[in-house]
């Protein structure tokens, strides 16, 4: 199957096998233009179909507030569920602490390496897949 890819200067993203993967360029903390460009990248390649994204955090410091309120509000346009891949555990229960206490619209789990975040993505998928035959 073909890769698809979209790139600017801060992020590479690329469907492969119907999974949507992100990549950092840089190592930065990330600001409000960063998220509204990131988002604008994604709903680009994502051709106005919903997405799994798996969204390699690694390489990135942190969004500034102004950043994450406005994911928040407008990141989850087209997605079925991301699972975020972050450089520790400890990070890792965090964000997954707060994803229980926030409950976003779209499923969202933290993950330490990239094969389990994939395979959860992959599992989600085949069971919507199912749902809807």
């Amino acid at each position: 199957m073909a890769v698809k890819e979209v790139e600017n200067d801060f992020i590479k993203f690329m469907i492969e096998d119907g999974i949507l993967f992100s990549q950092f360029k840089t190592t930065s903390i990330g600001t409000l233009e960063d998220i509204k460009a990131i988002i604008d990248l994604r709903h680009e390649i994502s051709a106005g179909e919903k997405q799994y994204w798996c969204y390699d955090f690694s390489g990135m410091k942190t969004f500034d507030k102004d950043a994450r309120d406005y994911a928040d509000k407008y990141g989850q346009d087209y997605l079925h569920a991301c699972a975020v891949i972050l450089n520790s555990h400890i990070t890792k229960f965090i964000v997954n602490t707060f994803i229980l206490l926030k409950k976003p619209a779209v499923p969202l789990k933290g993950f330490s390496k990239k094969e389990d975040a994939v395979n959860w993505l992959k599992e989600l998928k085949k069971k919507n897949e199912q749902f809807k035959s």
